[in-house]
């Protein structure tokens, strides 16, 4: 995914409503700094600063879209008005009505990109200190004005380059977000293809192997299991145009009534799943233990996935004439679902080239569960999961 960079100014395209606004406030605001030289001759610095600082606002839209040119703005204005107040007042505070520009370069800081941080650092270093020297009579008074001048920029930078690193942190975590939820999406149809494409050929590779040992001796036979192929094959090609539209679709209700996309298999599909394997060689036996009630989608469909993965592997792995069993055991807080088979099992190398078993593991791990595979001692695979259940819905609750 393509990163932005997020020091990167805002965009400045305006109106020219706006354009208006922004700069008949930058008028008000030097109308402003001559007032204070020309209306009030006798005011302290402190008092003009804090004018200057509560006129700022009048700088909103200019800070907005061209923060330099507002921080030029209130450097001249500070210095015009420090210099101009010197007819009429000589008090040592004069230095303060710098404080705006100070206030001005933490918003460049916290705005801008780096190149214009630097650009606004030089000028103001070169600037505003000489400007502030210029002010002082004596030594003693020099250092203070100084001393002042640059812990107030200091003050002001920081609390805007925190403000930068907030920001910048936050757009972090969106993008992480975005990114962790785009690989939870891409593993969850990368499950989903994987699932339904490794059963559909599986099956399918088993019945055309029987298919072709007996079309000649066993016409019908051999047309059965073609009949299995067909089947698996329509069923598989429906399973991935459904993925497909999904994929696609760019809103939920983009191209609605297109192709239907059909439910989510689910636990009432289990029988159908078993049968589909009797013509492989794989007896399936499906057990319901406790009480049954309706699961999650998210659940239901989890289940089924992971017991057809199972029966896959039991197809591929454990040989012909096996039996498997299927058990579901429900509790209040969980259900306990079980694969055994009585087969040969898996080659020691099978579990770690192939998905299926991964898979099966990050479903469960994605529902809180507990999972485990492998070998039983008396011959055969098992896969058990233990999937937590909400707390069933009663009367009183609804």
């Amino acid at each position: 995914m393509d990163r932005t960079t997020q020091s990167a100014p805002p965009t400045t395209g305006r109106t020219p409503g706006s354009a208006l606004l922004d700069w008949g406030g930058a008028l008000l605001y030097a109308f402003t700094a001559l007032l204070l030289i020309g209306g009030t001759p006798f005011a302290s610095g402190l008092l003009r600063a804090s004018v200057l600082t509560l006129a700022l606002s009048l700088l909103v839209g200019l800070l907005r879209r061209r923060p330099l040119a507002a921080l030029g703005l209130t450097l001249t204005a500070a210095t015009v008005v420090a210099y101009g107040a010197q007819w009429g007042n000589l008090t040592p505070d004069r230095h303060l009505v710098f404080v705006p520009v100070a206030i001005v370069f933490g918003v460049v800081v916290a705005t801008r990109t780096r190149r214009a941080v630097a650009v606004a650092g030089t000028v103001v270093a070169l600037l505003e200190p000489a400007a502030v020297a210029g002010l002082a009579h004596g030594p003693y008074e020099l250092t203070g004005n100084l001393l002042v001048t640059v812990l107030t920029l200091g003050a002001c930078a920081m609390a805007g380059l925190l403000l930068r690193q907030r920001r910048e942190h936050r757009a972090e975590l969106r993008e992480s977000a975005v990114a962790e939820a785009l690989t939870a999406e891409r593993l969850r149809i990368a499950r989903e293809l994987h699932d339904m494409v490794a059963h559909s050929i599986g099956v399918i590779a088993i019945q055309a192997g029987v298919g072709s040992r007996v079309i000649e001796t066993q016409p019908a036979e051999a047309r059965k299991a073609l009949d299995a192929i067909e089947a698996t094959s329509r069923e598989t090609l429906a399973g991935l145009r459904r993925t497909l539209v999904a994929l696609r679709r760019a809103q939920p209700d983009e191209g609605a009534g297109h192709v239907p996309t059909g439910p989510a298999p689910g636990l009432a599909d289990l029988g159908a799943l078993a049968a589909s394997l009797a013509d492989s060689g794989v007896r399936v036996e499906v057990r319901t233990t406790g009480e049954r009630r309706d699961l999650p989608p998210d659940i239901d469909l989890s289940v089924y996935r992971i017991v057809q993965e199972a029966l896959t592997n039991v197809v591929r792995h454990a040989g012909g004439g096996v039996r498997a069993r299927v058990g579901l055991d429900f509790s209040a807080e969980e259900l306990r679902v079980e694969v055994l088979d009585d087969g040969r099992g898996m080659s020691a190398g099978a579990g770690k080239t192939g998905f299926g078993i991964t898979g099966m593991y990050e479903r469960v791990s994605l529902l809180h569960g507990r999972f485990s595979a492998g070998p039983r001692p008396e011959g055969g695979f098992r896969v058990a999961a233990e999937l937590p259940l909400p707390a069933p819905r009663t009367e009183a609750a609804r």
